[in-house]
């Protein structure tokens, strides 16, 4: 009995707290924004994990037939540099990011100023990115042919790298920061 007392009694405080006291959910997300939460998160991972590696361990190959760590980073800033330009709707796309493209970088120092400029392109796309413009025609040779096929494209691609590259710092046996 007075179990049940004690229940009932909590059963009215619970009932009396104002509903103005409970937690509001949150604004529904919309496209470009969660596209946004996800590409800072990699940026943040993938910019952090390559300053990580020592630069004298820039020239590793896991194998003889794969590209060095600086160069696949240096691939990577050449890939966003094509789609944050892509995003802007230029032309002069950079060419053959598969061999690192025609950047001048050659040094650690050099190749990270140029990945942090060219996130900073494809952040310029995403903060222009809306619903309206979501499935905007783009044109060019990168992959995507609107706005979002590109950001999710630039998306995939650092994180296939990042992927990679963790590999890479494992065998040298250092620890990626984002796992430390």
């Amino acid at each position: 009995m007075k179990n049940t007392v004690v229940l009932i009694l909590a059963v009215l405080l619970l009932a009396a707290i104002p509903a103005s006291a409970q937690p509001k959910p949150s604004e529904p997300a919309t496209i470009p924004g969660s596209l946004n939460k996800m590409w800072e998160t990699v940026e943040k991972d993938f910019i952090s994990l390559a300053d990580a590696m020592p630069e004298d361990k820039w020239s590793f190959k896991a194998t003889q037939d794969v590209r060095a760590f600086g160069d696949q980073v240096k691939h990577v800033a050449c890939a966003n540099e094509a789609w944050g330009k892509k995003l802007r709707g230029e032309k002069n796309l950079p060419e053959r990011c598969d061999l690192g493209g025609p950047n001048p970088a050659k040094s650690k120092a050099e190749v990270m100023a140029y990945l942090k400029q060219t996130f900073q392109m494809v952040d310029a796309g995403l903060a222009a990115t809306n619903a309206g413009n979501l499935l905007q025609t783009l044109s060019g040779p990168y992959a995507g042919s609107n706005r979002l096929e590109v950001l999710n494209a630039a998306l995939w691609h650092t994180t296939d790298h990042y992927g990679q590259l963790v590999v890479y710092m494992r065998l040298n046996g250092i620890v990626p920061p984002a796992s430390r």
